[in-house]
């Protein structure tokens, strides 16, 4: 992140200035503004899972397979994916087109691992919808296998929660699986989709 030390010390001295509401505990000691700075630009820096996101950067081909209910074979379909990063090594974009319900479909994933948070975060957007669908979470020792949640609304009211296992299986190849749960009832694995990098 290329942010001037001006800009950054106006950031510091807003954060330090900000009132702290009477249920927050205030914090001892105020933060010296150049140690703050030194915190967000460490912070700021691409570190070992942003590498592991630059490592998948280039052209695939994906093999999808959707479940429409449980117990029945599931609908398979082919397409790519187009992925580079962002902003200096920091994001993940992925573009993807293939078919989805027997229909042309487009998609925009962008992927973040938040040095602040220690989160792994993702947006995605695509052509069946107008919204934008995030989910967080963590990844296992090796950074190969993160697993995220997060839910959207349904048409016919409630929420559909969601849980995603992507598996980095190597430079050349790698899985995302979703998972989803209506209302309370039992989880049901919906999509699959395999990843082959183009050679």
């Amino acid at each position: 992140m290329r942010v001037t030390p001006i800009l950054l010390a106006c950031l510091c001295t807003v954060i330090m200035t900000m009132p702290v509401s009477a249920k927050e505990k205030k914090a001892e000691k105020a933060m010296d503004p150049q140690a703050m700075m030194e915190v967000w630009k460490k912070a700021a820096m691409p570190g070992e899972p942003h590498k592991l996101f630059a490592g998948l950067a280039g052209s695939w081909t994906t093999q999808t397979k959707e479940w429409m209910e449980p117990g029945k074979p599931p609908s398979e379909s082919t397409g790519t994916a187009e992925m580079k990063m962002l902003l200096d090594g920091r994001f993940l974009y992925q573009e993807f087109n293939g078919t989805m319900m027997g229909q042309p479909f487009a998609g925009i994933g962008i992927d973040a691992y938040d040095n602040m948070t220690k989160k792994y975060v993702t947006a995605w957007m695509d052509s069946m919808g107008t919204g934008i669908f995030t989910m967080q979470g963590t990844a296992s020792a090796d950074g190969k296998t993160i697993t995220l949640k997060g839910s959207h609304p349904e048409p016919g009211g409630g929420q559909m929660h969601h849980r995603a296992v992507w598996k980095i299986i190597d430079q050349n190849s790698q899985t995302f699986e979703m998972y989803g749960t209506h209302g309370h009832g039992k989880e049901m694995k919906f999509m699959e989709i395999t990843y082959t990098r183009k050679s």
